[in-house]
């Protein structure tokens, strides 16, 4: 049996019930409340019409969150039951109970992760649509009821997958002010009585577990599974942690007023990791992420990528960046997660513009040397795209199929800029 909840003011208002959200935000909290004098809980909004929250209700808002991964090389398991989820409310069946939400003065906190097309703009969106069906619409309602009650904003702390998630959310909320003529009072309030930070997050939340059984000795019908690994990353005022301790919790959580180096971090190490060595990997056979790790050849190869050849192009202290690297290679070692390279290698042209080409030209700029392991990888990209593996634009996979290595590197429509003049180094190890 699931234990009973501690009945805590409501505080929080989160939108959205996945296994993200409770395995990383609810767990955050949880902690939050038993390690300071937070003592808050959370009413979860269900964004969308189809959902989770009745089987959530079904026990109470309470469930058993499960974290594996490797500790300092040795495998871990933890398990906490988190109870910090006060009620379930759905928009879509009891608009008014959503509506009420504005009334709370307590209510502060505003999480949300509603997937990476949630933070969208809709035209057709209306203030009288009981619920609309972007979620910054849906915002924007409460805020205006909020707004004419004489009440404070909120923090918002969203942790949406995008660039700037808390000013991108503000952005739409304004727009939808203005689409519904809500006055200038109200964008005033809207901007001055209410944060938006923005953030970044980190953990691999793995959900329910669908393949194995876990005994729990209990029924728990909402068990959720993470990493052990976690990070959070807010881009906003310190003083929030006079309301939210998070400073006091001994978590892996990051106030700055420079988001992007983190970003870039995470970016250039974690999935730059993944991408420069996938192609590699898959030519050589190896099938997920964890034998990669066990498989000298291409642990090698990963690790000069990233130590000798990615970190030296960033800009965050080095004993910061070799700890962080380090947490990765061990997070790729996790027995827990099976982490098929094939599903990482979707898309690998464009996601090696984003999270490879950086390093290599920072590297070049830096030392005024070729870094002899990322044009490997390069060459190791070429050479994977000319076999049948690849999953990606067809236009992209023909072209790179047919093309040799100079037409490749200067074709502008893949890289943003002609790369010729790395030709002959990626050339020495194309097809070796």
């Amino acid at each position: 049996m699931l234990k009973n909840k501690v009945n805590r003011p409501e505080k929080v208002i989160q939108f959205g019930e996945g296994g993200f959200l409770r395995g990383f935000v609810d767990w955050i909290l949880q902690i939050t409340n038993e390690k300071t004098d937070f003592d808050g809980s959370v009413a979860v909004v269900q964004p969308i019409e189809n959902g989770l929250c009745d089987k959530l209700s079904a026990q109470n808002c309470v469930y058993t969150h499960v974290m594996r991964g490797m500790q300092d090389g040795v495998p871990v398991v933890e398990k906490k039951v988190i109870d910090v989820i006060s009620r379930c409310v759905k928009p879509y069946d009891d608009w008014d109970s959503y509506l009420s939400l504005a009334e709370n003065p307590e209510f502060r906190f505003v999480f949300s992760n509603t997937t990476e097309a949630g933070i969208e703009y809709i035209k057709e969106d209306k203030m009288t649509d009981a619920p609309p069906k972007s979620f910054p619409a849906k915002v924007a309602i409460l805020l205006h009821k909020r707004f004419t009650l004489g009440l404070k904003g909120f923090i918002f702390l969203p942790c949406e997958l995008i660039d700037k998630n808390g000013k991108k959310l503000r952005e739409i909320i304004l727009r939808y002010a203005d689409d519904w003529n809500l006055g200038d009072a109200f964008k005033a309030w809207v901007n001055e009585e209410n944060i938006f930070c923005n953030t970044l997050v980190d953990r691999i939340v793995t959900g329910y577990p669908k393949d194995e059984k876990i005994d729990l000795g209990y029924e728990d019908n909402m068990l959720n599974t993470s990493e052990l690994f976690h990070l959070w990353v807010i881009e906003g005022p310190q003083s929030i942690c006079d309301e939210l301790p998070f400073d006091k919790t001994g978590l892996n959580i990051i106030f700055t007023d420079n988001l992007e180096k983190y970003r870039t971090r995470k970016v250039r190490i974690l999935n730059g990791a993944h991408t420069s060595m996938i192609p590699y990997a898959m030519l050589e056979g190896v099938e997920t992420v964890k034998d990669c790790m066990e498989n000298k050849k291409i642990f090698d190869f990963v690790n000069a990528c990233v130590f000798d050849e990615i970190i030296p192009t960033l800009d965050l202290p080095e004993e910061e960046l070799i700890d962080y690297a380090n947490n990765v290679f061990e997070r790729f070692r996790n027995p827990y997660i099976k982490h098929l390279c094939a599903s990482i290698s979707l898309n690998s042209v464009s996601k090696f513009k984003v999270r490879v080409l950086p390093s290599i030209t920072e590297y070049i700029k830096r030392t005024g040397k070729m870094p002899a392991h990322l044009l490997m990888s390069f060459a190791k990209l070429i050479d994977f795209y000319k076999t049948d593996m690849t999953n990606d634009d067809k236009d992209v996979t023909e072209f790179m199929k047919n093309s040799d290595v100079k037409a490749i590197l200067s074709n502008t429509k893949l890289w943003d800029e002609d790369l010729s003049y790395l030709s002959d180094e990626v050339e020495k190890y194309v097809n070796k």
